[in-house]
Formats: structure tokens, C-alpha cells, sequence
């Protein structure tokens, strides 16, 4: 083999290793520095909008601090207002303290006064029961007595006449016997009540009646009697109500949170102004920002362009056993690529390098030092350490004194939704108890009350003489003995039977002559009108009497105790009303006036626990301050900081990839000179010739 042979040979095969290996080295450069440029033209885009789209974020995190600021003196105002609902209730109460007060004083009178009084109407009503019992037994033993005479002349002139009609018969009749054609009973014997009658008139035509219901008018009019004395009383209190209205009104200029909201809110309107101030500038300078960057990025894409047509071309025309001299346009256009790709980063490389390095130390160190220390609460530390941040201040901020202000317990505490009272330690500046402190104004109008003077009209239930009286009338209407009287209501009128004397006669008349068997049927049929016409008018009467006689003596047993007791009763409570009567009069005037401040202490309690647990909840503020995290640190940091990392990428393979293409350029170019090996006296065969390691070799 000659030696140019041998040299083509040569060149052809270290063309073809190289060939070979270094474009999937620059290929895989190309790649990465490719993702790494559009991450960093993602990245720089996103800061961008970040940018234009924090400043509405950030005003809408400040109008919801302003519109939670704004709410706390509304909910400041609807505790205040509150305060009408006691104040009315108890100017309401003042004006009816007739019925209202006097109500109570009479309800208070009538447990007292209402057994006796029940007793005693008891008493009337059975007395005039008694009374009545009593008239109807005189009424009857009269009927009884005049139906008696009126029949003893009947049965005289029956029996006579039945004599006549026995002797007109003779022998048959002469076993009839008319004995029993006579009363059995004396009516006449009957005791009188009329003693009875005349006590218990007597209870009946007094006053007694009259003198208990007049206690109840004498309670009725307990009410109009209070409301008329009580008008001085009515008057200062209702004045000290106004004060304490105005006491009450004064609160919201004296309460530490309106302080905390017109300090923050000025802090949240220069924050809103110096917003509004630099947002076009800094919009403006993004926007150059945005321009600047995207270029430089499209450096990197550009120079990545030129290594991938370098990479597309060179191949494509770079054909086997060519030497360098002869190489084809499109292998020379590759070269020529890969050669202004390297041309590019040197020429952008120093540009890349400084804006990867100011974007890494200015975004490293804010996303540290804010960010990641937010993340860890050592921020807030920084915040609480006192002289740490020159004219930073919390407790100045706040408008609150000391320095006991704690931003890491704030935050922390208005996560969990605490009220700003709880979260500032405002008890610690201001005592609200001082603030709702009305005790001066309560205390005039016990004051008042305490020298209110109510006088009732004296309640009297019994004099002496009605209780003599119904002593008197309980021992004297005890019936007499009725004993006889009801054995002989029991037995019969007659003291034969008429009946049976009618069914003899009537026998008698079938057995003798016809004169005398009509006289015979006649008596008979006499004496069965006769039995029947005495049944009918003595049965009612009778029966009457005796259940009246029976009432009277189960009544009258019981009226003695029962009028002993009802005295006794009355005398006990006339005793209590005459001793206890202003205790009474005190004491449910007092039970009035624990009720009416009653109200306000209620309203007291209630208005400390709105104040210190429900008003200025503060989860707003913490939502507001992780939302300012959001923006700075998710948004505007995290684009930062992914495109200095996505450029630095770039830069970092800029390197391999200049060294890489200078080599692949050397191979796909046109060469002016061929670059072999001239060695005539070192021939190796060609199986050996095409493993040749390729060697740096000289132009000529």
C-alpha cells in the first residue's frame, strides 16, 4: 500500500470516530442548556406577571384589613347600642312601678292573708248553709203540724162514720176494730230551731261579708297607691338611667382597640399610597427587566439553535472517506453553526454569569432571610427582640405602651381567630371593669328606693265583736235532740193501717145484706183515698225533715272547730300584717330594685365578654400576613429564584459545550490544508489501520 494511501485511510477513520462519540456529547449539552433556557424564559415570565399582579393582591389583602379595622368600631357600636335593651326594660319598669311593684307587694299580702281569708268566707258559707237547714226544718215541722191537725178531724169524722155503718151491720161486724184510725205521731213535739235561726240571722245581717271583701278591694288598690308615691323615686332614676346612658355612650372614645385600629389604619393607608406611588415605576422597570432577561435567554436558546443545525447538518453532509479539503457544503455549514455558537457564548458568557450571580445573591438571600425565616418563626423572633430593626417598633405601631407587644403570640394567636383584647393584653393597659364601671349611678338609685316611703291602707279582717259573734252564733247553732223527732219520722203516720182496714170492710161487704154492703164499699173505698192522699202530702214533708235534720246535726258537729280554727287563722295573720306589714312593703320594694339593676348587670357581663372574646377577632390579620407571604414568596421569590437556578443550568454547560463544539467544528468544516500523517517508512496493514486511535497531528 503507498503512502497517500495510507494517509487517507487514516484521516477518514479518526473523521469517523470522532464523528462518532463527541455529537452525542454536544447533543446532550445542547439538550440541558435547551430546558434550562426555557425554564429561565418560564421563570422570568412568571416573575413578571407576579409582579404586575402583586400590586391588586396586595391592595385586596389591604382592603381586607382596612374593611376588618372599619368593623370594629361597628362591632364596638352594637355592644353600645345594646345598652338600650336594659335601659328601656328599666325605664319601662320605673313608669309601671304601680302595677308592677304594687303587684308584688299584693301577691306578697295575699299569701299571707288569703288562708284566713278562705277560712272565713268557709265559714260564712257553712253558717249560712246551717242557716238555711235550719229554716227548712222550721218550715216543715209547721206543714207537718197544720197537715196533722187538718187530718186528726178527717180520721175523727171517718171513724164515726164508719161506727154507724158496724152497728148497722151487727154481729158479722162487730170484730172490726178502728183503734187504729189515729196518729201515731205528735208533730207538736218536734224541738224548734228558732234560737238556732236567730244566731245564725244574726252572723248573716253583719257586715262580716262585706268587711272581707273590702281587704280584697283594700289589696286592689295597693297598685294605684304605689305608683302615686313612688313618682319622686321614678323621677331621680330615670334621670341616673340617662347617665348611665351617657356612661355607657362614652365607652367607644375610651376603648384602647379604637387606638389599635386608627394606628393600623393609618400604617395600612401609607402602605396603600407608597403601593399606588412606585407601582408604575416598578411596573416600567419590570417591564425593561422582562425584555432584558428574555433576551439573554434567547442567547442561550440561540447558541443552542446553532449547536443543533451544527449537529443536524454536520452529520448529514459529512460522508466517509472525504478529506477535510473536500468536505461538502452542508458539513461546512455545520461547522460553521457549531463555530457561531461558540462565537455567542463568548460573547454572552460574562453577561450570563453576572445576572445568575445578582439574581442568586439577591434572591437567595431575601427567600433566606425572609422567607425561610417566616417559614421557621425565627423572623418573627427578629421581630420581637427589641432595638433589632432600626425604628421598628410594635408596641408604637399598635399605639400601645410598653414594650410587652409579642408579634410571634399576635400571629400565633389570631390563627386560632382570638379577639384583639385577648391578643394585644389590652386588660393590661385599661381595666374594663373601670370603663363599665356604673356601680355610682346603681348605687343612687338604691339610694332613692331605700328612701321611698310606701304606706298602705291598715287591712283588718275581724273587729271583737264579729268574732264574738261567730263564736257566739258556732255555740248557738247546735241543733237540739232530735233523737225522738227521727224515731218517729220513722215509724208510720197512723197507727193502724188503712189499707188493710179497707181490704177487712170490703170482705165483710160479700157477706152481708145489700144496705149494708154499700155503706161497707164506701168506707172502704174511703179509706184507700184517704191512705193515698196522707202519702202523698206527709212523704215529701217527712222525707225532707229527716235529711235535714241529718245535715243540721253532721254540719253544726263540725261548726264549733271550724269557727275556733278560722278565729284562730285570722287572728295569727291580723297579727303578721300588723308586724310584718312594712317588712313586706321593704322587702319586695328591694326584690324591685335587684330586678331593675338587675338588667344592667346582665348587660355589664355580657358587654365584657363581647368586648374581650367576640369583638375585633383578629384571623383576618394572620389570613392577611400569609397572604403577603404568598405573594412575596411563592410567587415573586419562588420565579427568582427557578430562573437563576434554570440560567445558571445554562451557563454551567456553556463551558462543555463551547469545548465540544470547537472539536466538532474542526471535523465538519472545510478545511484550506489537510492535517495528516506523512510517514513512508511505517506502513501498517489496513485490519490494524482502521482501530487507529486518532493522535493531534500539525497543519501544513
Amino acid at each position: 500500500m503507498g503512502s497517500a494511501e495510507m494517509t487517507s485511510m487514516s484521516c477518514c477513520s479518526t473523521n469517523w470516530v470522532s464523528w462518532s462519540a463527541r455529537p452525542l456529547e454536544s447533543s446532550s449539552s445542547s439538550w440541558c442548556r435547551w430546558a434550562g433556557g426555557v425554564c429561565a424564559l418560564i421563570s422570568n415570565s412568571r416573575f413578571s406577571q407576579a409582579v404586575k399582579s402583586t400590586f391588586p393582591n396586595v391592595n385586596n389583602t389591604l382592603d381586607n384589613v382596612h374593611t376588618y379595622l372599619a368593623s370594629i368600631p361597628q362591632q364596638v357600636d352594637f355592644v353600645i347600642n345594646k345598652s338600650d335593651v336594659p335601659l328601656s326594660y328599666a325605664n319601662r319598669s320605673l313608669q309601671d312601678i304601680g302595677p308592677k311593684l304594687g303587684s308584688m307587694i299584693t301577691s306578697r299580702i295575699r299569701n299571707s292573708t288569703d288562708g284566713a281569708l278562705g277560712s272565713l268566707q268557709s265559714l260564712l258559707q257553712g253558717m249560712e248553709t246551717l242557716n238555711n237547714i235550719f229554716a227548712n226544718i222550721a218550715n216543715r215541722r209547721s206543714d207537718l203540724e197544720e197537715l196533722q191537725s187538718s187530718y186528726s178531724q178527717g180520721l175523727v169524722s171517718l171513724r164515726d162514720r164508719l161506727n154507724g155503718t158496724l152497728q148497722k151491720c151487727g154481729l158479722p161486724c162487730s170484730q172490726v176494730s178502728l183503734e187504729g184510725l189515729a196518729f201515731s205521731a205528735n208533730f207538736s213535739t218536734i224541738p224548734g230551731v228558732e234560737q238556732q235561726l236567730q244566731a245564725l240571722r244574726e252572723v248573716s245581717e253583719s257586715n262580716i261579708k262585706s268587711d272581707l271583701e273590702e281587704v280584697n278591694t283594700t289589696l286592689g288598690m295597693t297598685p294605684d297607691k304605689v305608683q302615686e308615691q313612688s313618682q319622686e323615686v321614678v323621677a331621680k332614676s330615670q334621670d341616673q338611667l340617662l347617665l348611665i346612658r351617657q356612661e355607657i355612650r362614652n365607652l367607644q372614645g375610651r376603648l384602647p382597640l379604637l387606638d389599635v385600629e386608627q394606628e393600623v389604619g393609618a400604617f395600612v393607608n401609607n402602605a396603600t399610597s407608597m403601593l399606588e406611588k412606585y407601582r408604575e415605576p416598578i411596573v416600567a422597570w419590570d417591564g425593561l427587566r422582562l425584555i432584558l432577561c428574555a433576551l439573554l435567554c434567547c442567547t442561550v436558546l440561540l447558541v443552542v439553535l446553532c449547536n443543533v443545525f451544527g449537529l443536524l447538518l454536520g452529520p448529514l453532509g459529512l460522508k466517509e472517506g472525504v478529506l477535510p479539503t473536500q468536505r461538502s457544503s452542508l458539513s461546512d455549514a455545520g461547522g460553521n453553526f457549531f463555530m457561531a455558537g461558540v462565537g455567542f457564548s463568548f460573547i454572552f458568557y460574562w453577561l450570563l454569569m453576572l445576572l445568575v450571580m445578582i439574581t442568586f445573591v439577591v434572591g437567595g438571600n431575601i427567600y433566606m432571610l425572609l422567607c425561610e425565616s417566616w417559614h421557621n418563626q425565627q423572623l418573627f423572633q427578629l421581630l420581637d427582640t427589641p432595638g433589632k430593626i432600626p425604628n421598628f417598633n410594635l408596641s408604637e405601631l399598635l399605639g400601645l405602651k410598653g414594650d410587652t407587644t409579642n408579634f410571634s403570640e399576635i400571629y400565633r394567636q389570631c390563627q386560632h381567630d382570638a379577639s384583639l383584647w385577648q391578643t394585644l393584653h389590652l386588660d393590661q393597659s385599661v381595666s374594663l371593669d373601670e370603663l363599665l364601671n356604673i356601680s355610682q349611678y346603681a348605687g343612687d338609685i338604691s339610694t332613692a328606693f331605700e328612701k321611698m316611703n310606701i304606706t298602705l291602707s291598715p287591712i283588718s279582717l275581724l273587729n271583737q265583736s264579729q268574732k264574738d259573734l261567730l263564736l257566739r252564733a258556732s255555740q248557738a247553732a247546735q241543733p237540739p235532740n232530735f233523737t225522738l223527732t227521727l224515731e218517729q219520722l220513722d215509724q208510720n203516720i197512723i197507727q193502724g193501717s188503712l189499707l188493710d182496714l179497707a181490704v177487712e170492710l170490703e170482705q165483710l161487704a160479700e157477706n152481708v145484706s145489700t144496705d149494708v154492703k154499700k155503706d161497707l164499699e164506701d168506707n172502704a173505698r174511703e179509706l184507700r183515698d184517704l191512705e193515698k192522699e196522707m202519702q202523698g202530702n206527709f212523704s215529701g214533708p217527712l222525707q225532707n225533715l229527716k235529711e235535714n235534720i241529718h245535715s243540721v246535726q253532721s254540719g253544726a258537729a263540725q261548726l264549733e272547730g271550724q269557727t275556733t280554727a278560722a278565729l284562730d287563722k285570722a287572728n295569727k295573720t291580723q297579727e303578721f300584717l300588723e308586724r310584718e306589714m312594712p317588712n313586706i312593703i321593704k322587702n319586695e320594694t328591694l326584690a324591685f330594685l335587684d330586678q331593675l339593676l338587675d338588667f344592667f348587670e346582665t348587660y355589664i357581663s355580657w358587654a365584657k365578654s363581647r368586648v374581650t372574646k367576640d369583638v375585633a377577632r383578629c384571623k383576618p390579620i394572620a389570613q392577611s400576613l400569609d397572604d403577603v407571604e404568598v405573594i412575596g414568596c411563592d410567587y415573586i421569590m419562588d420565579s427568582v429564584n427557578a430562573f437563576w437556578f434554570s440560567l445558571g443550568w445554562c451557563t454551567l454547560f456553556l463551558l462543555p459545550s463551547i469545548v465540544l463544539s470547537v472539536r466538532l467544528a474542526k471535523f465538519y468544516r472545510r478545511m484550506d490544508i489537510a492535517d495528516v500523517y506523512r510517514n513512508e517508512d511505517f506502513e501498517m496493514p489496513p485490519t490494524f489501520n482502521s482501530y487507529k486511535i486518532p493522535r493531534p497531528s500539525t497543519r501544513h
